[in-house]
C-alpha cells in the first residue's frame, strides 16, 4: 500500500533543508487496533516484528487516513532514494496555567509561532518530536512548525525593538512548554536496549530460525559455530554502539547545565540556569571566559570568540553587534553571508567582551537545544544521513538471487522426497533447509566487523569518521577541491615587501627583513590598528596575516587600557602602543574604537582608530582589486593592475591597504559599514609571500597518477592561485591557462562570458618575468591536445550559475583554480561537481592528513557473496570471512576504483566462476569414486582391508559371528557413504581455497601473506582438513559420518584440490583482474560509462569549436567572435579509460 498524497491529509516538513521530510495524517481506529492485538498473539509476535521491521505496514493497517489537523498519529518519510519511514504519536500540551487571560500574552508576539499554535478556548498546542527537534501545529497555516528557534522573518530593527528589552516571565515560561530544556541531552543507551535493538536486526532474527532448524536437523556443529559468529558480530557491534554512545555523551553533558544572566522585561537580571533558555531570550555577558549554551544574535557590544569546538581552529574570531537597520528585509538576508559574524555559537567559549557606549554586552537567544549549530552536528551523528543508495540496491537484487536460487532448490527438494515417499515433516525439514542457506550466515559479522576495522585502521591515521557508512565511498574519489591557504601552503605568512603609494605613484619598495624599520605614516598606521588581534593569555593571539603585519610595526597591544563599567562588563577599547624596538614615533598610542571584521563576500575588513589626543580614522586591508575600487581614482596608482600582476603571478599574496579621515563630531557606534568604506584613500600593497607545504607536491602528484583529479577552490586572488597551482603540480608546465570572466552587462538585466589564454591577459611588466616563448600554432596545439585548464573567479562562477547555466557542466569538467570564492559559493561549486557523478572529496585547513589512502574497499562482501553461494554445496569455515579486513592497505594509489557495484561483471563472474569450478571438482570426485575397482555401494568397508581384516579376526576371537553385521547396522546411519566422503572433503577444502583466492592483495591491499592472522588460521585449518583426510581413526571417522578410503583415493583428491587452486588462480589472474581484457571488451562492445561527467566529455570531444577561445557570450544573445577556433576538446589529464565494470 502505497501513499497518496491527497488535500490536507500530506504535508512537507522542512522542506528545502537537508533534513526534508513528507508527513501523512492518521488517526487510530478501535476495531483495526484490536483486531492487530489478537494477531500479535496468535502469531506469538511474529506480526508486531513485522511492524517493528515497516512501522508504515503498522500504521497503514491500525489507523484511517485522515487531516494532519485531526490525526493522532503522524507517518513520516523521507524524500531521499531510501525513502525511510518513521511513526510519531501525536501529542497534546497545555498552556492554560501560564495564560490566565489576554493581557498575559502581549501582541507583539502576535506574528510568533508560539502564539500561532495555541488553539483557542482550550489553550493547547499540538505537537509532535521528530529527531530531537519539537515541532508544533500551526493553528493558521494549518502545518507544523519547528520551534526551538527564533523565526526568520525578523528584521534586524525587530530583533532589537521586540527582544531588546527581554522577556517577560509569561512568555518565557510559554516557550519553554514548547520548546523544551535548551539541552543537547544524550543519554548512555543503557546495554540491554542496544543488545534488544541488535538481535532484532532481520539478519540475526534469521539466523535464530535457522539454527532452530539445524538443531531440528541434528546438524549441531555448524549451528553451534554460527550461534559462536552470531554472539560475536553482537558483542562487537553492541560494544562499539556503546562505546560510541559513552563518548557523545561525555563531549555533550558539560554545557547542559550553565548559570546565566538573563534580562527579564520590567524584572530587571536574573540568574538561571542555562536549560531554562528560550528563543526570544536577552542574555548578560560578562567580562571573562563564558561558554555558551545555545546560539545568540548579539545585540549590543562586541565579542572575541574561540570557535575552534566547531571549525578546529583556536584563532580567535570577532563578533559584532547586528545593526539597527531600519528596513523590511529579514535580518539574515540583510546581512547575507556576514550574519555569522553577528551570531554566538553554542558550544563556542567567549574569551573576550567589549561594551559599547549602550552599557553592557547583550545578546538574544536565537537557538536552543538540539536546534543548535552545535546540536545540528549531534544529530547528525545520532541520524546520518543513508549513503551510497546504489550498494543498498545491489546487495537487495544479490540477496534477491540468492533467494531465487534458494526457491528452485526448495522445490526440486520437495518434488524429490515426495517421489521418494519421505514423511511429510521430514519434507518440510528438507525444504525450509534449503532456504535458510540462502542468507550466507557470516554476513552480518563480516559487514560489522569490516567496519570496525576500517573505523580502527583510519584513527591510527589520525582519521576520525562520524559517520561510518561513508567509508564504502572513499574508495570511489576521483576528484578532490584543495583550499590553498594553510592547506596547500604553509599556515603561516611571511612579508616578503611594501609598495607603498603616494600622489598617485608607487615609491619604492620595502623589504622584509630590513635594517631599518618602517617610516611612520599612515601605511605604518594601517599596519599597526587594522587587525583583530587581542592578547590571550598573555599573547597575541589572531588571524596569523594580521600577527605577521603588526609584529612587523614593533609595537604592542596595552590590553589594560580603559576602564571598567560599574555594571557587567566593559568599556575598554584597544590600545596600541610602541614597543620597546619600535622607531620612533610621535604619538602615545592609537586606540582602536570600532572593528568591522572581515568579510569573505565583502574580501575586506576596516577599523575606526584614533591617535590618542587626535582626531578618528578609517583603516582598512583586503582583495587589492576590491580595495582599489573603494578608493578614489586619483589616489590609484595608473600602473595599479600590472603592479598587481607582477606580484600575484609569482605566487605571493597581496594585501591592498587603504585609509580615510573622518568627522570627529560623529560617534564610531553611529557609523555603517557603507559610510566608512568609501572615498578612500589608496596606501599601497602589502605582498606576503605563503609556500608550498614539503608534502603538497608529492601528494598531488600520487593522486595525478592515481587519475583523482585536483581542484583549487580558494579565497585568493585568481592569479596567485594559479601560480600556486603550477607550483603544486595541478598545472603541468606545457599545459594552457584560460580565464573565464563573466560580467554583468551595465543597464540590462543581461551578462557576458569571456575566455582568454592567460599568456594574452598578461601585461608588460608581467611578460619580463617569464619568456613566452609558445606561438600561436603551439596554442592550437595544445588546445586541441586537451592539455588546458580553466580558472575563474567566485564572481564569475556565480555569473555562470545565473545567467549561463547550461556552459557550467562544461567549464567544470576542466576548471581547475577557482579564486575569490566564498563559503556558500565552495559549497556550491562541490554540489555542481556532484551534480556531474564526480565523488567529490573537499581538503580545507586542519583537514592535511590528504596523503592518507582510503583504508576500505567492498572486497570483504565479495567473500560474503560466495560463502551464500557455496554453502549450496559444502559447510562453510566461516573464520577467514571475519579475518580478510586484516589486510593493509596497498601504500601506493592506481589509476583506476574498486568496482562501484556490487553486483558488477567482474565480481559476478568471478562468483560465478567459481562457484562453477567448485561445482565442477565435486561433481567431477562424485563420478570419479564411482568407478573406482574398490567403491561398493553397500558395503562401506570394502576399501580398506585393514578395518575388515580387524573386524574380522575380532569376530572370530570372541566367537561372535554376527557381530560385525549388528556394529555395521549401528553405525551405518544412511549417510555414510564413499561419495558422501569424497564429496564433503573436497568442498571442506575448497572453502579454504574460496578465501584465498578472493582475498586478493594489489592493487588495493597488500599481498595476503602479510596478513599473518588470517595466513595462520588457514594454515591451522587446512592442517584439520588434511588430517581428518588421512587419519584412520575409525571412533572419528564414525562421529562424523565418514568412511575410510585408499590413501590414493586421499593424494586423488588432494591432486583434484591443488588443480582447482591453480585454475581459480589463474583465471582471477587471467581474465578477472586482467583491465586491458575488460577495455577490449568495453571498447568492443562500445560500452560507454553513465557518469554524466563522462558522457558530456564525450560529446565535447566531437565539438571542434570548444573551447571558444577569444569569444565572448552575452546571456541574451548569439556569440560573437573574436577570432577564430582553437580547436577540440578532450582531457587526458583528467580523463580515465576506468570505468566502473
Amino acid at each position: 500500500m502505497g501513499e497518496n498524497p491527497a488535500k490536507n491529509h500530506y504535508a512537507q516538513l522542512n522542506q528545502g533543508e537537508e533534513n526534508e521530510m513528507e508527513i501523512f495524517g492518521y488517526k487510530t481506529q478501535g476495531c483495526r487496533r484490536a483486531l492487530c492485538i489478537a494477531g500479535y498473539i496468535l502469531s506469538c509476535g511474529a506480526l508486531r516484528l513485522l511492524f517493528y521491521w515497516k512501522p508504515e505496514w503498522d500504521v497503514w493497517i491500525n489507523c484511517i487516513r485522515c487531516s494532519l489537523e485531526e490525526a493522532d498519529i503522524v507517518l513520516l518519510r523521507t524524500t531521499d532514494d531510501f525513502q525511510t519511514y518513521s511513526r510519531k504519536t501525536v501529542t497534546w500540551i497545555s498552556v492554560s496555567a501560564f495564560i490566565k487571560s489576554r493581557s498575559d500574552y502581549p501582541a507583539t508576539e502576535e506574528d510568533s509561532i508560539f502564539s500561532k499554535a495555541i488553539m483557542k478556548p482550550s489553550l493547547l498546542v499540538k505537537t509532535i518530536q521528530v529527531q530531537k527537534i519539537h515541532y508544533v501545529w500551526n493553528v493558521y497555516t494549518k502545518q507544523f512548525q519547528k520551534v526551538g528557534v527564533l523565526e526568520d522573518h525578523y528584521t534586524c530593527s525587530a530583533i532589537h525593538d521586540k527582544f531588546g528589552s527581554g522577556l517577560t516571565c509569561n512568555e518565557q515560561n510559554v516557550r519553554r512548554v514548547m520548546c523544551g530544556p535548551n539541552t543537547i541531552d544524550v543519554p548512555v543507551i543503557p546495554i540491554w536496549k542496544l543488545l534488544i535493538k541488535e538481535v532484532l536486526n532481520p539478519f540475526y532474527v534469521f539466523q535464530l530460525f535457522s539454527v532452530c532448524l539445524w538443531f531440528a536437523e541434528d546438524y549441531m556443529e555448524y549451528a553451534i559455530a554460527i550461534i559462536f559468529m552470531s554472539l560475536l558480530s553482537i558483542f562487537l557491534a553492541v560494544y562499539d554502539l556503546r562505546k560510541q554512545s559513552i563518548k557523545l555523551h561525555r563531549l555533550v553533558e558539560s554545557h547542559n547545565n550553565i548559570m546565566v544572566t538573563v534580562c527579564r522585561n520590567k524584572e530587571g537580571f536574573q540568574e538561571l540556569e542555562s536549560h531554562y533558555l528560550v528563543p526570544g531570550d536577552l542574555l548578560i555577558l560578562k567580562e571573562g571566559k563564558t561558554l555558551l549554551p545555545c546560539d545568540a544574535i548579539l545585540v549590543s557590544g562586541q565579542c572575541t570568540v574561540n570557535e575552534s569546538m566547531l571549525t578546529g581552529e583556536s584563532i580567535p574570531v570577532t563578533k559584532i553587534h547586528l545593526p539597527q537597520a531600519d528596513n523590511l528585509k529579514p535580518w539574515r538576508v540583510y546581512c547575507a553571508e556576514d550574519y555569522r559574524k553577528h551570531v554566538l555559537f553554542c558550544g563556542t567559549e567567549v574569551i573576550q567582551t567589549k561594551a559599547d557606549d549602550r552599557g553592557v554586552v547583550k545578546a538574544v537567544v536565537l537557538q536552543t537545544g538540539f536546534n543548535t549549530a552545535k546540536g545540528d552536528l549531534v544529530r547528525s551523528i545520532l541520524y546520518p544521513k543513508p549513503m551510497n543508495f546504489k550498494l543498498y540496491r545491489d546487495a537487495l537484487r544479490f540477496l534477491m538471487c540468492l533467494i531465487a536460487f534458494a526457491a528452485i532448490g526448495m522445490i526440486y527438494t520437495v518434488c524429490v522426497f515426495a517421489l521418494n515417499g519421505e514423511e511429510t515433516g521430514e519434507v518440510v525439514k528438507k525444504a525450509l533447509d534449503v532456504i535458510t542457506i540462502a542468507v550466507p550466515p557470516a554476513l552480518p559479522a563480516a559487514l560489522t566487523t569490516g567496519i570496525i576495522y576500517t573505523q580502527q585502521r583510519l584513527k591510527k591515521k589520525g582519521i576520525f569518521c562520524i559517520s561510518p557508512q561513508r567509508i564504502n565511498m572513499c574508495g570511489q574519489l576521483n576528484l578532490v577541491c584543495f583550499d590553498k591557504t594553510g592547506t596547500l601552503t604553509e599556515d603561516g605568512l611571511d612579508l616578503w615587501g611594501l609598495l607603498p603609494s603616494e600622489r598617485n605613484c608607487f615609491q619604492n619598495i620595502h623589504s622584509f627583513p630590513a635594517d631599518h624599520g618602517l617610516p611612520w605614516g599612515p601605511v605604518f598606521k594601517a599596519l599597526a590598528v587594522c587587525h583583530s588581534l587581542i592578547v590571550w593569555e598573555g599573547k597575541i593571539q589572531g588571524d596569523p596575516l594580521d600577527v605577521k603585519m603588526f609584529e612587523a610595526t614593533n609595537w604592542v597591544i596595552d590590553d589594560s587600557s580603559g576602564h571598567q563599567n560599574e555594571d557587567q562588563g566593559s568599556t575598554h577599547a584597544t590600545v596600541v602602543r610602541p614597543g620597546l624596538q619600535a622607531t620612533t614615533a610621535p604619538v602615545e598610542g592609537i586606540t582602536i574604537l570600532r572593528q568591522f571584521p572581515f568579510s569573505s563576500a565583502l574580501q575586506r575588513m576596516s577599523v575606526i582608530a584614533q591617535e590618542i589626543g587626535g582626531d578618528p580614522q578609517a583603516f582598512i586591508k583586503g582583495a587589492p582589486e576590491t580595495v582599489a575600487m573603494l578608493c578614489r581614482a586619483e589616489t590609484v596608482p595608473s600602473n595599479f593592475e600590472s603592479k598587481l600582476l607582477l606580484y600575484t603571478a609569482q605566487g605571493f599574496r597581496v594585501i591592498g591597504l587603504a585609509c580615510k579621515s573622518l568627522q570627529a563630531g560623529k560617534p564610531p557606534a553611529a557609523l555603517t559599514r557603507e559610510e566608512v568604506e568609501s572615498d578612500l584613500t589608496f596606501l599601497g600593497l602589502l605582498i606576503m609571500e605563503n609556500r608550498l607545504k614539503r608534502d603538497t607536491k608529492p601528494v598531488l602528484e600520487e593522486l595525478s597518477a592515481a587519475r583523482i583529479r585536483s581542484v583549487m577552490v580558494t579565497g585568493d586572488n585568481i592569479q596567485t592561485a594559479i601560480t600556486v597551482a603550477k607550483s603544486a603540480g595541478m598545472i603541468a608546465p606545457t599545459h594552457r591557462v584560460i580565464l573565464v570572466e563573466a560580467n554583468k552587462v551595465p543597464g540590462s538585466f543581461s551578462a557576458s562570458i569571456t575566455w582568454k589564454s592567460l599568456e594574452e591577459n598578461k601585461t608588460e611588466d608581467y611578460r619580463s618575468l617569464e619568456d613566452d616563448s609558445q606561438t600561436e600554432p603551439g596554442v592550437r596545439l595544445a588546445l586541441g591536445s586537451g592539455q588546458y585548464h580553466f580558472a575563474m573567479s567566485g564572481k564569475s562562477y556565480q555569473i555562470v550559475a545565473d545567467h549561463f547555466r547550461h556552459l557550467l557542466p562544461k567549464l567544470l569538467l576542466n576548471g581547475t583554480v577557482f579564486a575569490r570564492m566564498s563559503p556558500s559559493q565552495k559549497s556550491s561549486l562541490v554540489e555542481e561537481f556532484q551534480k556531474l557523478d564526480y565523488f567529490v572529496g573537499m581538503c580545507g585547513d586542519g583537514a592535511n592528513d590528504c596523503g592518507g589512502r582510503p583504508c576500505c574497499s567492498c572486497h570483504f562482501l565479495l567473500h560474503v557473496q560466495v560463502h551464500g553461494t557455496v554453502q549450496h554445496n559444502s559447510v562453510p569455515w566461516c573464520s577467514p570471512a571475519l579475518l580478510v579486513s586484516f589486510t593493509r592497505a596497498y601504500p601506493k594509489l592506481v589509476p583506476y576504483r574498486p568496482p562501484s557495484q556490487l553486483i558488477s561483471p567482474p565480481l559476478l563472474l568471478s562468483v560465478v566462476l567459481n562457484t562453477l569450478f567448485s561445482l565442477s571438482m565435486q561433481i567431477f570426485g562424485f563420478v570419479v569414486v564411482q568407478e573406482q575397482p574398490w567403491y561398493s555401494q553397500t558395503d562401506i568397508h570394502s576399501a580398506c582391508l585393514s578395518v575388515n581384516n580387524r573386524e574380522r579376526n575380532s569376530s572370530s576371537s570372541l566367537g561372535l559371528p554376527g557381530v560385525r553385521d549388528g556394529a555395521h547396522e549401528q553405525t551405518d546411519n544412511g549417510y555414510r557413504s564413499y561419495e558422501n566422503t569424497t564429496v564433503w572433503l573436497l568442498s571442506t577444502i575448497n572453502c579454504l581455497i574460496v578465501a584465498l583466492v578472493f582475498s586478493k592483495g594489489k592493487p588495493f591491499r597488500q599481498p595476503i601473506y602479510t596478513n599473518y592472522v588470517f595466513i595462520l588460521v588457514l594454515i591451522g585449518q587446512l592442517g584439520i582438513c588434511l588430517f581428518l583426510m588421512f587419519a584412520d581413526i575409525d571412533d572419528l571417522y564414525s562421529k562424523m559420518d565418514l568412511v575410510c578410503t585408499p590413501t590414493s583415493w586421499r593424494i586423488s583428491m588432494v591432486g583434484m584440490l591443488a588443480v582447482t587452486l591453480a585454475v581459480s588462480f589463474l583465471v582471477e589472474e587471467a581474465v578477472i583482474e586482467n583491465r586491458p581484457l575488460w577495455l577490449l571488451l568495453k571498447k568492443t562492445f562500445q560500452y560507454h560509462s553513465k557518469s554524466h561527467y563522462k558522457r558530456l566529455q564525450h560529446v565535447l570531444e566531437q565539438d571542434s569549436a570548444w573551447p571558444p577561445l577569444n569569444e565572448t557570450f552575452f546571456s541574451d544573445s548569439v556569440a560573437v567572435t573574436v577570432e577564430g577556433n582553437m580547436g577540440g576538446h578532450s582531457n587526458p589529464t583528467f580523463d580515465s579509460s576506468e570505468d566502473s565494470l
